[in-house]
């Protein structure tokens, strides 16, 4: 028997460690817990920028344990953001990530955004990248 007991439970598990693992090597980080710091204030930053409407279908694709950090502390009515520039974004970013990691925002959206291109359906993914603005669609590799 696993040790959650539901095989969907055990499934969202390996998938966020995956995940996690992925954003590792992409970011050179050399914790769980910094990859997860990271892979959260990315998440919220995006989500805030997207939207509700945007947000929701991208946190569709999301495995369920992911899904849940996406969605954390989430208030609809105060987005979207609309951080129209890279610096802003960014800054808006650093302000999200954990204190040791802050001076690193590119790096940390780069990232995670990679992990995102390889883990989520590329067409969601371009659908995403089409509605940012033209500065922020470069932190995207697969643009």
């Amino acid at each position: 028997m696993s040790s959650t007991g539901l095989a969907v439970f055990e499934k969202t598990l390996h998938e966020t460690n995956l995940w996690l693992k992925e954003l590792m090597e992409e970011s050179g980080l050399d914790s769980r817990e910094d990859a997860y710091g990271a892979l959260k204030a990315v998440f919220h930053a995006l989500r805030d920028r997207l939207g509700p409407e945007n947000a929701v279908h991208l946190g569709a694709q999301l495995p369920i344990l992911l899904r849940g950090v996406f969605y954390e502390g989430w208030h609809p009515a105060k987005t979207p953001t609309y951080e129209r520039h890279l610096r802003d974004f960014l800054d808006h970013l650093s302000d999200r990530l954990p204190p040791r990691l802050a001076a690193e925002p590119e790096l940390a959206a780069r990232s995670v955004f990679n992990v995102m291109w390889r883990r989520i359906d590329s067409g969601e993914v371009a659908k995403v990248i089409k509605i940012m603005p033209h500065e922020l669609r470069e932190l995207w590799a697969a643009t």
